[in-house]
């Protein structure tokens, strides 16, 4: 799980976001999922991430960013800017279409947690100098969206991660951090 999420932050500007036909709307699919599901809010969603984990979700927030290669993934912001998803475009949707950006967007999907340890942090650190430091760039808005501060390297993105993990080993107990996005099954511009 690791090396997946490891792959998924390192390819973020490295390959396309995604690929394939605009798929904007589904507004059939989007009506009856919110006739049978409560619809969140960005700051609803993320705090209560760690009880939806794993299940189907309605969510709507301003669509802030759109992934530039490939319209794979948008950025939903809540109440303030520190309280943003990222959304991925799951096998139904293809890609977002850049009519999203600055709108409102309903999403269905399921929300998805990627956790960050020390084990991935090393594994990381041992691509990043193999790759002579140019592992693990990753486009701003997903930094911003994981409450990360602007770095000059991989190293002190590294260095920042273990920070946050000691600061949550002492106040939560946990020795990772967890990082929420969904994977769109349908979205509608509102």
């Amino acid at each position: 799980m690791a090396a997946v999420a490891l792959l998924a932050i390192v390819s973020c500007t490295a390959v396309s976001c995604g690929s394939g036909t605009s798929k904007q709307g589904q507004s059939a699919p989007a009506a009856h999922a919110t006739a049978n599901s409560t619809v969140l809010e960005v700051d609803s969603l993320l705090k209560n991430a760690e009880t939806l984990v794993g299940q189907p979700v309605v969510v709507e927030g301003v669509c802030t960013h759109i992934c530039q290669h490939g319209g794979g993934k948008i950025f939903l912001m809540g109440s303030d800017d520190t309280q943003t998803i990222r959304i991925d475009a799951g096998e139904k949707v293809g890609k977002f279409t850049p009519e999203t950006v600055n709108s409102l967007v309903r999403i269905n999907g399921t929300l998805n947690e990627e956790r960050i340890d020390e084990a991935f942090l090393s594994q990381w650190e041992a691509q990043a100098k193999a790759q002579h430091g140019t592992a693990g760039s990753s486009c701003e808005s997903d930094q911003k969206a994981r409450g990360e501060t602007p770095v000059n390297s991989v190293e002190e993105r590294i260095s920042n991660f273990r920070k946050r993990i000691a600061e949550r080993q002492a106040k939560e107990g946990k020795n990772y951090l967890s990082f929420y996005s969904v994977t769109a099954d349908s979205y509608e511009i509102l």
